[in-house]
C-alpha cells in the first residue's frame, strides 16, 4: 500500500466518521440510513436479547421509583426517554467491554438493541404512572376520603388498599391498551406520516449514539450524568440528618422570609425539581410561577379573610369544605377547562386532518398521473422495507383485545363491587375509537387526551351509578379502566415510531412492550406499596412530604360528579367557573396567535401548568424556575452543547435525588429516625421557646 492510498482510506474513514459522503464535498453530509447502510440489521429475535432484558429490568425499577415519587410529591412528570436511552447504551457497552477484557466475545451492540431497551423502560415506567396509585386508586382510600365531606366518606365508596387486588387489576387493564391500536401501525407511520415528536427525537438520539462520533458525545454525556448523580444523592443523604420531623430540614428553608414561607414561597433545595426545571420547556415553568403568584400570593389570603363567612373557622385545614375546598375545586375547574378545550380542539383537528387525508388519496387515485409511483428518499425505502418486513398478524390483535375484553369485563366487578360489567363493556367498546383520537392526536404534537378521557369516566359512569351505589369507587375505577387503555396505546405508538427510524422490527418492538408491561405490573405495586404507603403512613395528607396531590383531585372530579355543585363551599362554584372559562380563554388566545403566525403565542401562560401550584404551592415552581436559570445560562454560553448535556444533568439530578428515596424509606421502616430538625422561628418565637427552655 502506497503513502497515498494510507492517506487515502484514512481520508475516506475519517469522512464517514463526521457523516461526510465519500467524494463528496464539505457540505455533502450522508443521511442516517447511508451512515448505517454497512451495518446488518439483526432478525427482530436477536434484537430482542436476554442483556436487554436484564437491563430493562433494572432500569424498569429504577424510573418506576422516580415516577412513584414523582406523582406522590406533585405529580409533575417529565420525559425520561433521553435518560432510558442514554443509560441503556452505558450499561450494555460497559457489559460487552467487560466480557471483552475476559476474552469473552458478545453481540455488537446495535441501535435496534438500544431502541427495545428503551422501549421496555419507559413501558415499565409509564404503567406506574397509569396504575394510579397517586391519582384515582389512592382517592378510594380513607386518608383521601376523610379530607371531603362526610356524605361521601360511606363504606361503599371507601376501599382499603391491599397487593392483592392491586396487582389484579393491573392484570386485568393493562395489556388491552397494546392491542387497541396495533392494526393502526401501518396506517398512522407510513400511510398518514404523522410525526410523534417524543417518538421522532427519541430515534434521532439512538441513532446518533451508534455513530462513532456521537459514541463520543454519549460517553461524556453519561459521565455527566453519573457526576450530577452523585451529587445529588449525596446532598439529600445529607439533607435526611436534619429533618427528623415533616417541618424540619432544608425542605423548610424559609429563603424569602417566614411570610412568604407560610404562603408555599420557599426554594426547597430539591434537586429532583431542579432538573425537571431543566427538561420542562421555560413556558411551563414560568405558568406555573405565575399559577402560584395568582393563587397563594393573592388569592388564598383575600379568601382566608372570608373564615367565618364562606366557610366554617373551625374547620380542619384539611377539609375539603374549608379553605382546602377552594384550592381542590377551582385547580380541578382549571384542569377540566384546559383538558376540555385540547379534547374538542385535537377530536377536530384529526376529523378535518383525515378528511383531507382521505379527499388527498382519492384525488391521487383518479388524477392522470395514479400510475407514476410516489418518490422516496433513500432512508425512507430501507425503513419502509423493514418496517413493514415483520407483519404482526391482524387475528392476533383483534383475539388479544377480545380475550383480555372479556377478562377486564368479568375480573374488574369483582374488585370492584360497585361498577358492573356493562359498564366495563361500555368503555372497551368505545376505548380503541378514543385510543385512535388520542394516538392521533400524539402524532401531530406530544399532548396527550388520556387523563382527559379519565376525568370523562369518572363523570359518566361516577353519575350513573350514584353516591348511594358507591359512585366514587366506580367512577375512579372506570377512570384507570379507560386512562390504561389510552396511555398504553398511544405510547406504543410513540414507539414504533421509533423503531421505524432505527430500523427496529415491530415484532421486536412489540413484544418489548409487553415484557416491559409485565415488569410495570409487577413492580409499581410493590414500589408503592413498600417504598411509600408502609414507609410513610401519612401518605396522602396535603401538608406531609408525599401529599398526592392528584388523589384529592380525583375524587373532588368524582364528588363534583355525583353531588354536583352541592359539594363546593360558598361561592367557590363561582370562582372555580370562572377559572373554568380563562383556562378555556388561554387556549383560545394561543390558538388564535399560532394561526396568525404571532410570536406573542409563546408568553401565553398554560391553564393546565398553572393550575397544579393552585393546590400545592409554589416551592417546587422556584426549584424549577432555577433548573430553567441554569439551563438559560447553558444556552447563553453555547447552544448545542447545552441541547446535548443539559437533559444528561437533568437526569442525573432527578435520578440521583429520588435513588436517595429507597434507603430513606428503608430507615423509615426500620424506625431509625433522623437524629436532628433543624427549624426556623421568628425572633420573637424563638425568643419565648428559650424563655421556656430555661424555665
Amino acid at each position: 500500500m502506497t503513502k497515498f492510498e494510507a492517506m487515502e482510506i484514512e481520508d475516506r474513514q475519517d469522512r464517514m466518521e463526521d457523516g461526510k459522503k465519500i467524494g463528496g464535498g464539505d457540505d455533502d453530509e450522508l443521511t442516517t440510513e447511508e451512515l448505517f447502510e454497512a451495518k446488518e440489521v439483526p432478525a427482530w429475535q436477536s434484537q430482542l436479547t436476554l442483556r436487554s432484558v436484564v437491563i430493562s429490568a433494572i432500569l424498569g425499577f429504577l424510573f418506576t421509583f422516580i415516577v412513584v415519587k414523582l406523582n406522590l410529591s406533585t405529580g409533575i412528570i417529565p420525559s425520561m426517554n433521553v435518560a432510558a436511552g442514554l443509560l441503556g447504551f452505558f450499561f450494555i457497552k460497559s457489559w460487552t467491554s467487560l466480557l471483552e477484557k475476559f476474552g469473552i466475545q458478545s453481540q455488537p451492540f446495535t441501535r435496534q438493541e438500544n431502541t427495545v431497551i428503551q422501549t421496555c423502560v419507559v413501558a415499565t415506567s409509564g404503567i406506574a404512572f397509569s396504575s394510579g396509585f397517586a391519582s384515582y386508586i389512592l382517592g378510594m382510600t380513607k386518608v383521601v376520603a376523610d379530607q371531603g365531606p362526610a356524605s361521601s366518606n360511606t363504606p361503599n365508596n371507601v376501599l382499603k388498599l391491599e397487593l392483592g387486588w392491586m396487582f389484579g387489576f393491573l392484570v386485568c387493564v393493562s395489556f388491552v391498551g397494546l392491542f387497541s391500536i396495533l392494526p393502526l401501525r401501518k396506517i398512522m407511520i407510513l400511510d398518514y406520516k404523522l410525526t410523534y415528536p417524543s417518538g421522532t427525537a427519541t430515534a434521532y438520539l439512538i441513532n446518533s449514539f451508534h455513530t462513532p462520533k456521537g459514541a463520543k458525545l454519549a460517553k461524556k454525556q453519561v459521565r455527566a450524568l453519573f457526576k450530577w448523580f452523585g451529587g445529588s444523592f449525596l446532598w439529600a443523604f445529607f439533607q435526611w440528618f436534619f429533618t427528623a420531623s415533616d417541618d424540619c430540614g432544608f425542605a423548610n428553608f424559609p429563603t424569602f422570609g417566614l411570610k412568604a414561607f407560610t404562603q408555599k414561597f420557599y426554594f426547597d433545595f430539591s434537586a429532583t425539581y431542579v432538573g425537571v426545571g431543566m427538561i420542562c420547556p421555560y413556558s411551563v415553568n414560568l405558568s406555573m410561577l405565575l399559577g402560584a403568584v395568582v393563587s397563594w400570593g393573592i388569592m388564598w389570603p383575600l379568601v382566608q379573610q372570608k373564615k367565618g363567612d364562606w366557610f366554617s373557622a373551625d374547620l380542619p385545614l384539611s377539609s375539603l369544605n374549608g379553605l382546602q375546598g377552594y384550592k381542590v375545586f377551582i385547580s380541578i375547574f382549571m384542569i377540566l377547562g384546559d383538558g376540555l378545550y385540547h379534547f374538542v380542539a385535537v377530536l377536530i383537528k384529526t376529523l378535518i386532518n383525515l378528511r383531507r387525508t382521505v379527499s388527498k388519496r382519492n384525488s391521487d387515485q383518479f388524477s392522470t398521473n395514479s400510475s407514476a409511483e410516489p418518490v422516496m428518499s433513500y432512508d425512507d425505502k430501507r425503513r419502509t422495507e423493514y418496517f413493514l418486513k415483520d407483519q404482526i398478524p391482524l387475528w392476533v390483535a383483534a383475539l388479544g383485545y377480545t380475550l383480555l375484553a372479556v377478562i377486564a369485563i368479568i375480573a374488574v366487578p369483582f374488585i370492584f363491587h360497585s361498577i358492573k360489567w356493562y359498564h366495563i363493556l361500555i368503555i372497551y367498546l368505545i376505548a380503541p375509537i378514543l385510543a385512535f383520537c388520542n394516538s392521533y392526536g400524539c402524532g401531530l404534537s406530544d399532548w396527550s387526551l388520556a387523563s382527559s378521557y379519565g376525568k370523562l369516566a369518572i363523570f359518566i359512569f361516577g353519575s350513573w351509578v350514584g353516591l348511594a351505589n358507591g359512585g366514587i369507587v366506580a367512577g375512579l375505577a372506570a377512570c384507570g379502566c379507560m386512562l390504561s387503555i389510552v396511555s398504553t396505546a398511544s405510547d406504543l405508538m410513540q414507539d414504533f415510531k421509533t423503531g421505524y427510524l432505527t430500523l427496529a422490527s415491530p415484532r421486536s418492538m412489540f413484544a418489548s412492550q409487553i415484557i416491559g408491561t409485565v415488569l410495570g405490573v409487577i413492580l409499581s405495586p410493590l414500589v408503592f406499596w413498600f417504598f411509600f404507603y408502609k414507609a410513610y403512613p401519612d401518605l396522602g395528607h396535603p401538608e406531609t412530604a408525599y401529599p398526592a396531590p392528584f388523589g384529592a383531585l380525583y375524587r373532588g372530579i368524582a364528588l363534583i360528579a355525583i353531588e354536583g355543585t352541592s359539594a363546593l363551599p360558598k361561592n367557590c362554584l363561582k370562582l372555580s367557573i370562572l377559572f373554568f372559562f380563562v383556562a378555556v380563554a388561554l387556549n383560545l388566545l394561543k390558538e388564535v396567535l399560532v394561526h396568525y403566525k404571532c410570536k406573542a403565542h409563546k408568553y401565553v401562560p398554560s391553564a393546565m401548568a398553572m393550575a397544579i401550584p393552585f393546590y400545592l404551592g409554589g416551592y417546587f415552581t422556584i426549584d424549577m424556575c432555577v433548573g430553567s436559570l441554569y439551563r438559560y445560562w447553558r444556552e447563553k454560553n453555547n447552544k448545542t452543547e447545552a441541547d446535548a448535556f443539559v437533559p444528561a444533568v437533568a437526569s442525573g439530578m432527578i435520578c440521583g435525588d429520588s435513588l436517595w428515596g429507597m434507603p430513606a424509606a428503608i430507615l423509615s421502616l426500620a424506625k431509625v429516625n433522623p437524629p436532628m430538625c433543624m427549624k426556623f422561628l421568628s425572633s420573637a418565637t424563638n425568643a419565648r421557646v428559650d424563655t421556656f427552655l430555661e424555665g
